[in-house]
């Protein structure tokens, strides 16, 4: 689903942000990748979703290889991806169920299968009231909810979560996690980058563990 081989990505001036990083995450698994700020996290989820290359190394996503991937080829890669940012990024003059229909209307789907499907997506992440809410009428945990929403109307195979309980209080940030457990359920990989140790210290999941760059862990806790 998911391998990293020997991945290095120098930025301009010569900060090394990730250094020589193999890892592999099969289809199914629910991974932690962990280390403070600045430890690399935000770059590999970049480099996963192409919106950035490895200076060097190799990166395969869903069947797609970094050698070998085209610009017209990036577009097709992320439907089969879910990502939800720390900062949200929602369109502030969009609705709740615009946010998430945006979506699939870039996938030309028709207009009926776009509303079934956003009020489905809605109902599993605890929304439906909220649809005709605009991002500025919702909470901090509504507007992640809103983001994760987002990410799996297209049913991708990955879903990549960065910091998604960064900016969120404790109790709505267990309500996030869960959330993404049942994602996890139903049969979607899921790979969660966070610092945030006592959230995921009770979860027997892999962690990924990154120091400036480099990795230090890649075990079950």
């Amino acid at each position: 689903m998911i391998e990293l081989s020997h991945v290095t990505k120098e930025y301009e001036g010569g900060f090394i942000a990730v250094n020589d990083l193999s890892f592999v995450i099969d289809k199914g698994e629910f991974v932690f990748l962990c280390g403070a700020s600045g430890a690399g996290k935000t770059t590999i989820l970049k480099i996963l979703y192409m919106d950035d290359v490895p200076t060097s190394g190799r990166v395969f996503v869903c069947g797609y290889d970094s050698h070998k991937i085209t610009h017209r080829d990036i577009p097709y890669l992320r439907r089969k991806l879910g990502i939800v940012f720390q900062d949200f990024r929602l369109l502030p003059d969009r609705s709740t169920f615009e946010n998430v229909a945006f979506a699939l209307r870039a996938t030309g789907k028709k207009e009926r299968a776009i509303k079934r499907k956003v009020f489905e997506v809605l109902a599993e992440t605890g929304l439906s009231h909220k649809a005709s809410f605009f991002p500025s009428q919702l909470s901090g945990g509504e507007q992640q909810r809103v983001c994760i929403a987002r990410a799996i109307v297209n049913d991708p195979w990955v879903l990549l979560a960065d910091e998604p309980t960064g900016n969120l209080d404790w109790e709505v940030s267990g309500d996030i996690f869960s959330l993404l457990q049942s994602i996890n359920n139903r049969g979607t990989t899921v790979l969660m980058a966070t610092h945030d140790t006592r959230l995921i210290e009770p979860y027997h999941y892999r962690r990924i563990v990154l120091q400036r760059g480099l990795l230090v862990k890649n075990s079950f806790s």
